[in-house]
C-alpha cells in the first residue's frame, strides 16, 4: 500500500462503524488510528455523557473543534469523529483544508441494529430512541453528503470488507494515497 499524504477523517452516524472500520483502515495502511471523542475524554477526564450533562453540548462541540484542529495538524492518520462533528461548518472547513472526509453511509435500520443496545449514546437517552435516531439521520444526511468520499455500509459486510472498500476509495485519490 502507498503512503498516506493527509489525515483521513471518518464521518457518519453513530453506529456507522467509524471506529471499527477506521481502526481496520489504519491497520491496512500502517498508520495511527485516533478517535476525536477519546481525545476529548482524555483531555477532560470525563466521559462524553458526563461532559454533555455537566457542561452541555455547545461546550462539548467547542472542545471537539479544538481537538480536530490539533489532530489535523499532526502526522497523517485515520481519525474517527463523533457523529455530530461533521455538522459544524468550521469542522468541515478544517477537514477540507488539512484532510479528506470519508462518509460511512448506512441506512437507518442498520444503524438502529448497531446502537439500540448501547447505553453510551447521550443523544439517544430519550423516550423513543429509534425515532430520535431517525430524526438525527434525516437531519444529518444532507451534511454528511458533503464529504469528499462516501462508502456504503451493508449488514453483510465484515469490518475488514468495509475497510477494504475505504482503502480502495482512497487509492483512487492520488492526493491522498501515494503509490509505492
Amino acid at each position: 500500500m502507498g503512503r498516506l499524504k493527509k489525515t483521513v477523517v471518518m464521518v457518519g452516524m453513530m453506529g456507522a462503524g467509524k471506529t471499527a472500520v477506521g481502526t481496520a483502515v489504519a491497520r491496512a495502511l500502517g498508520v495511527p488510528f485516533l478517535d476525536s471523542d477519546e481525545e476529548i475524554v482524555r483531555a477532560a477526564s470525563r466521559s462524553i455523557a458526563e461532559i454533555f450533562e455537566r457542561d452541555g453540548e455547545p461546550f462539548f462541540r467547542a472542545r471537539e473543534t479544538e481537538v480536530l484542529g490539533r489532530l489535523l495538524r499532526g502526522n497523517p492518520c485515520i481519525l474517527s469523529t463523533g457523529g455530530g462533528a461533521f455538522l459544524s461548518e468550521t469542522n468541515r472547513a478544517l477537514i477540507r483544508e488539512a484532510g479528506i472526509s470519508v462518509w460511512l453511509r448506512a441506512d437507518l435500520d442498520l444503524l438502529w441494529q448497531r446502537v439500540r443496545h448501547k447505553t453510551t449514546r447521550p443523544l439517544l437517552r430519550t423516550a423513543n430512541p429509534r425515532e430520535t435516531l431517525r430524526q438525527l439521520h434525516e437531519a444529518r444526511v444532507p451534511l454528511y453528503s458533503l464529504a469528499d468520499i462516501a462508502v456504503d455500509s451493508a449488514a453483510e459486510l465484515s469490518i475488514e470488507e468495509m475497510a477494504a472498500k475505504v482503502v480502495a476509495a482512497l487509492a483512487a485519490r492520488p492526493d491522498v494515497l501515494e503509490g509505492e
